[in-house]
């Protein structure tokens, strides 16, 4: 019964001091406020433009083409001889490359060379004659009709004599064309007939090899329309044409699929004096060296010619520039810390940075990092930073300089 009261007791004494803890708990409540605070500004990174030169590029596609390329053929019939060279050596103009057999045709040259000097021997019988008879027709000792039958047997003996010296050229190229000789330096392809085949036949065109001269090499490519008018606009403002500028002062880089930016200079050497109807664009052509040979006629390059240079252009992130319907804008921090949209027309791009061509000023801060946490009359906390011209000069596969879409 004791220990039941006790027990009692102890359960008493919880109760009321749980109940005198929730008491002191209310008052404290009652004393004091709820109160919202507001959370701290989000923090972007801005960064002024950068500003400094920069030439803008066209860029195009092209394709490299040899120099020089020809078609070895058999000009004369007869059996082959030789082949005087390794398939794909390099060898130097003049190089004997095929060699057809030759006996009949020095016979035909040696046969016309005996020929041309009877006739000589002839004409000069005849030229002799016509001089004693001259001399005689001066005394009156013959007629003068004598003299002048005289003088056209010398005439005709004399067309003879030139017959027989055209005879003698003739079997002596005909002879000449039995050593298949390099046209120009190059590389010559491998060789389609073997020795012992009968080539040259009559009415038919035997190929004997290819020469191709890659060094230098060409690089022809297209450019369209608006684009030809760019470049004409660009060179007026210089006091240029297109037809008047020499060919050879206009750079041309190019770079191949796996290499970065556009290692190979060259210059411009044509330009189609018209356009194509049919496809709106204009042929151009340029000049590589290519000593290493690392260039192969047939392959795709990206090419670039510099169109215009900027001596203070304003360039800026390329990922802070965002679209609307109004068109290109970029977000700015004005000195409240508030943030502003500017509508801007963007040029090209130039590495990760692209060209600003208006709407921004050189002292501006442009929102180039956390732009998804500003928007146009949000307070952000700035961190300042600085752009560099590495970020411009980075250039690689894939047109770093190609024109922003938003601009034309």
């Amino acid at each position: 019964m004791q220990q039941l009261f006790s027990s009692s007791s102890k359960s008493r004494r919880s109760g009321s001091a749980v109940l005198a803890a929730l008491a002191a708990v209310a008052l404290a409540g009652c004393g004091s406020r709820n109160a919202y605070v507001e959370p701290p500004p989000p923090k972007v990174t801005v960064a002024q433009p950068l500003q400094q030169p920069v030439t803008l590029y066209l860029e195009l596609t092209g394709n490299t083409a040899p120099f020089r390329t020809a078609n070895l053929v058999a000009r004369v019939q007869g059996y082959l001889e030789s082949i005087d060279y390794k398939d794909g050596a390099a060898v130097k103009a003049g190089t004997l490359l095929f060699g057809i057999e030759r006996g009949l045709y020095q016979a035909q040259l040696d046969q016309a060379k005996a020929q041309l000097a009877k006739d000589q021997s002839v004409l000069a019988q005849a030229q002799t004659n016509l001089k004693r008879y001259q001399t005689l027709r001066q005394q009156n000792s013959i007629a003068a009709q004598q003299a002048e039958d005289q003088a056209f047997v010398v005439q005709q003996n004399q067309a003879t004599v030139d017959l027989d010296k055209a005879n003698v050229d003739t079997a002596n190229i005909n002879l000449g064309y039995t050593r298949v000789l390099a046209p120009f330096d190059g590389i010559v392809a491998n060789h389609l007939v073997d020795i012992g085949t009968l080539v040259g036949v009559a009415g038919t065109v035997t190929p004997l090899a290819t020469i191709v001269q890659n060094d230098p090499i060409y690089v022809n490519f297209t450019a369209s329309e608006p684009q030809v008018l760019a470049i004409q606009r660009n060179l007026e403002k210089e006091g240029k044409n297109l037809r008047t500028t020499g060919l050879s002062n206009i750079p041309v880089e190019i770079g191949l699929q796996d290499e970065e930016g556009y290692p190979h200079k060259g210059h411009m050497d044509y330009v189609s004096p018209q356009l194509d109807t049919a496809t709106g664009t204009l042929a151009g052509r340029a000049l590589f060296d290519n000593m290493d040979r690392a260039l192969l006629p047939g392959l795709f390059v990206r090419v670039r010619i510099p169109v215009e240079h900027q001596d203070k252009a304003l360039l800026t992130q390329d990922d802070a520039i965002g679209t609307s319907q109004e068109g290109s804008y970029v977000l700015v921090v004005g000195p409240d810390n508030v943030v502003a949209r500017k509508i801007v027309k963007t040029g090209q791009k130039q590495g990760q940075l692209r060209i600003i061509e208006s709407g921004l000023a050189a002292d501006d801060w442009v929102v180039t990092e956390g732009v998804q946490r500003a928007f146009p009359g949000a307070k952000v906390e700035p961190q300042q930073t600085k752009l560099t011209s590495v970020a411009a000069d980075q250039s690689g596969p894939g047109g770093t300089n190609a024109p922003d879409p938003a601009a034309q």
